[in-house]
């Protein structure tokens, strides 16, 4: 008589097919559905622990204002980078349309001007429930805010590029990121270095204490270096587009959307490298003969893919205290983040951030 492998045999067999099977059936369920990996580079896609969804970009955000949820009730302060003043005109007004009791007060500075790094001093010094801010957060306000008792979380909402104005007249194609610095370090004062006419550059520029555009010009085009003797102050921009309209050798740097869509100067086109020009408004210049009829639009998907090479992200900053203000600044981000945030903050001139 044959004989035949104790049962335990049988039930080891058994059991290592079944386990064979069912790994199997997961690696097809992976190999078909992969999951999404972290870019380390902008944290896009990675779940910090605590962050909330303002802090990621989110998929499944709300669509409508209406939709937001935990947004409170009340009287806020905010303020900071002048670069916002766009949004705030075309999306918070909206805002208090649909969360009337969401009451957001415009905050000026008393004795100092308007900008970034103000609007962040201001949030520091609980004179803000949230700020707006055209830059990125330092480490020493990062370290303030410790030993206040609280941190600073810098949420990114927009895109926005830096664009040069120059007189209309002017004969440049363009000029390359490194002769932009040249031209505020003091290195090169004559429009003809750059092919253009035999012409003094006077260049322009806010205050560096002025905000955050100065401060990101002059840490990521001037590579930390101090602005040139020669460069002529101003107050604003408005101050200093009226003096470049007027100056056939002038130059200005500020956020495109104030200097694009403008009837008396033109945006410079920049370029990596010479002859690689990216253009900063869509199609062929407008003149100012034809303006204001038709204004220059900016280039936005030179924006968004980043051929255009100085651009920058805007961020509301928020108090991380588990406090009301940081209710009313994640809500406010969240609110920014909606596809109707989104489609309002390009109606404003810049560029979705998702």
């Amino acid at each position: 008589m044959a004989k035949h492998p104790p049962p335990i045999i049988y039930l080891l067999i058994l059991g290592a097919l079944g386990w064979g099977t069912w790994q199997l059936v997961v690696f097809w369920r992976n190999s078909s559905d992969p999951q999404p990996t972290c870019n380390a580079s902008d944290r896009s896609g990675c779940s910090d622990p605590g962050s909330s969804p303002s802090q990621l970009t989110n998929a499944s955000a709300p669509e409508f204002f209406r939709e937001v949820t935990s947004v409170p009730s009340g009287v806020f302060n905010y303020g900071g980078s002048t670069t916002w003043a766009p949004i705030r005109l075309e999306v918070d007004s909206v805002i208090q349309t649909v969360w009337p009791d969401f009451m957001l007060r415009y905050t000026d500075p008393v004795a100092a001007p308007p900008g970034s790094g103000t609007g962040i001093r201001m949030l520091l010094d609980n004179q803000l429930s949230f700020s707006q801010s055209s830059r990125p957060l330092k480490s020493e306000e990062y370290a303030e805010a410790e030993t206040r008792g609280f941190a600073l979380v810098e949420i990114p909402t927009a895109i926005d590029g830096i664009a040069v104005a120059v007189h209309p007249g002017l004969a440049v194609e363009g000029i390359t990121v490194t002769q932009l610095r040249d031209i505020y370090l003091g290195r090169i004062r004559n429009w003809q270095e750059v092919g253009g006419p035999d012409l003094s550059i006077t260049p322009y520029s806010r205050d560096p204490e002025a905000g955050g555009t100065v401060e990101f010009f002059i840490e990521n085009v001037l590579e930390g270096e101090s602005l040139s003797p020669t460069v002529e102050i101003t107050q604003n921009t408005t101050l200093s587009l009226r003096a470049v309209a007027r100056n056939p050798g002038g130059i200005y740097y500020a956020s495109a959307p104030e200097v694009i869509p403008q009837c008396t100067v033109k945006g410079l086109a920049i370029g990596r490298n010479s002859g690689e020009w990216v253009s900063p408004f869509q199609g062929s210049y407008v003149p100012p003969s034809r303006c204001p009829a038709r204004r220059n639009r900016l280039h936005v998907t030179a924006f968004r893919t980043g051929d255009y090479p100085i651009t920058r992200r805007l961020f509301v900053i928020v108090k991380d205290n588990n406090q009301t203000d940081e209710q009313a600044g994640r809500a406010y981000a969240d609110l920014l983040l909606t596809d109707q945030g989104q489609e309002l903050i390009e109606q404003a001139g810049f560029v979705a951030i998702q």
